[in-house]
């Protein structure tokens, strides 16, 4: 599933339990996410899902659930 592959890379990038990280967590607001840190995440998202993500559409990822829906539009 893809939000248990996301949930997994944000917690080993940020060094956080999983069990922290939900559908609607805010990267910045919730996990005090920095830009260093959401470019990590992206990399390691391009990585495992063999996507490219421009850096105008991680803008718009600010939570969890957005990550999902993006990915899950690039996957079909």
């Amino acid at each position: 599933m893809i939000f248990e592959k996301i949930k997994e890379i944000i917690a080993d990038q940020l060094g956080i339990d999983t069990e922290e990280i939900k559908m609607e967590t805010k990267l910045i607001d919730d996990l005090g996410v920095d830009s260093l840190e959401i470019f990590e995440v992206v990399m390691s998202l391009e990585e495992e899902f063999e996507i490219e993500i421009p850096n105008e559409d991680v803008e718009g990822m600010k939570s969890v659930n957005e990550m999902v829906k993006y990915i899950e539009s690039k996957k079909n």
